[in-house]
């Protein structure tokens, strides 16, 4: 079997962190700020994550976990004029600004479609695999993420003969990047020559241009055109796509809410893009070039599903997953089941001509309600035969995993966390205390602590 025949796509999962809580601080996200002050289930939500990629490995899906990051990050505390020890610090952010002590207990990092943007080896120069970390620089709990993200991708993906883990680009405004959030790559089979779509919200430096008005743009063009040039990518390989700014004024934060690719299977609504009309006839086309096959373009109507009811129900942030029959499963929230305009969508999709004719629904409630579904906790990543034996395969999924990552999240993690728990100094000692076990699980350091020097 030739190597691109063997090339296999790796869903890289997040693991959801034991400091799993509601506090609202994502702006735009609508289901973050709905859910503000509930209580969340750390326990249920790891164990929600950890189903899925069981049953999907089972299905014959490769998967692979990325650990969550050290929290609280005593760290940012320290250089925002804390002191003392940790436990003095978290009374006294508690004391003077529980928003800030909310922002260094952040388990966003489970949501690793925002971990990095990925290139294949089959589409860039060098023929490595390239990865840039997100800055997350838009948001102060997400840019916390960035630099220990990145050691758990250097990690990971250590070998230099077969991966490139570039630093995140320098923090700011006109640099913002959400990773692969934003990011969506087309093919014929996963080895061959594919289509990388980098979707961004604004023109930092012409603030001319259209840009939305209620809610922030999160990517940049300019973010999108340095990973490019990072990443080795041919104008033939990459192309930019600007949001619709109507659609992230509605909740649609990432590109991820309202659009999702697989090999030759795009489907959108009809609000994704700018030009959207002119941009899929493009893409047609060029897909034809540089593919050597047809795609399939699936686009819903606002009449069909109101945009609303695609950010209520998460639809297109299901996982397009290619089986070895060559057919397409879409992995849905459970949400979808729920909102009857979303479910008349899925099937028309099943009776359309589009390899797309499996659906199965999975209950991810506690990321839902913070505003993550099934294509948020992973990081999609092409591998060739030889870059799958080259990466850490102490985070390679296996049921053997499963089973002790279930039995870790049942003896580490609270069934209840509310923000006024955040106070509680023996949440920071649990969850070091299970991040300390996870090492030995996945034979990798899990982050530093962030000790305050």
């Amino acid at each position: 079997m030739s190597d691109t025949a063997s090339t296999r796509e790796f869903n890289f999962d997040g693991l959801v962190g034991p400091t799993h809580n509601y506090a609202g601080l994502s702006h735009g996200n609508m289901a973050s700020a709905k859910h503000h002050g509930q209580s969340a289930n750390p326990r249920a939500a790891v164990l929600e994550g950890l189903a899925k990629m069981r049953q999907l490995s089972d299905w014959g899906f490769a998967q692979a976990v990325l650990p969550p990051l050290s929290r609280p990050n005593i760290g940012l505390l320290f250089q925002l004029g804390f002191r003392g020890t940790p436990a003095e610090m978290i009374a006294s952010a508690a004391r003077v600004d529980p928003v800030l002590l909310a922002v260094a207990y952040s388990a966003s990092a489970m949501w690793t479609a925002n971990a990095a943007t990925v290139a294949p080896s089959c589409d860039t120069e060098d023929h490595r695999v390239h990865f840039t970390p997100a800055n997350l620089s838009s948001l102060l709990h997400r840019s916390i993420e960035a630099s220990e993200t990145t050691a758990h991708l250097r990690t990971i993906f250590a070998n230099p003969q077969h991966f490139v883990v570039h630093d995140p680009l320098p923090a700011g405004a006109a640099l913002s990047d959400e990773g692969a959030a934003n990011h969506t790559r087309l093919c014929a089979d996963y080895g061959g020559s594919g289509i990388q779509i980098f979707a961004y919200g604004r023109t930092a430096l012409n603030s001319h241009l259209p840009h939305p008005q209620r809610f922030p743009a999160r990517q940049t063009r300019e973010s999108c055109a340095a990973i490019i040039r990072r990443h080795q990518l041919s104008s033939r390989h990459a192309w930019l796509w600007q949001q619709n700014p109507l659609a992230i004024d509605a909740g649609v934060f990432h590109n991820d809410v309202i659009s999702v690719g697989n090999q030759n299977v795009f489907l959108c609504h009809e609000l994704a893009f700018v030009e959207q009309s002119q941009r899929l006839d493009e893409l047609r086309r060029g897909f034809a070039e540089t593919c050597q096959g047809d795609l399939h373009l699936f686009e819903v109507s606002a009449t069909e599903l109101p945009i609303g009811d695609a950010v209520q129900s998460y639809l297109f942030n299901s996982q397009l997953l290619s089986r070895e029959d060559g057919n397409m499963t879409l992995v849905c929230p459970r949400e979808c089941q729920e909102t009857p305009s979303a479910q008349a969508v899925i099937h028309r999709l099943l009776e359309s001509s589009s390899p797309v004719d499996q659906v199965q629904y999975f209950d991810l409630r506690q990321s839902m309600r913070n505003g993550g579904g099934p294509a948020c906790l992973r990081l999609r990543v092409v591998l060739n035969p030889a870059e799958q034996q080259a990466f850490h395969q102490g985070v390679r999924f296996t049921p053997g995993l499963h089973d002790q990552l279930q039995q870790w999240a049942q003896q580490h993690y609270r069934e209840t966390l509310t923000i006024d728990d955040l106070r509680d100094p023996n949440l920071m000692h649990e969850s070091w205390s299970a991040l300390e076990e996870l090492e030995r699980i996945l034979q990798m350091p899990v982050g530093s602590i962030c000790q305050a020097s």
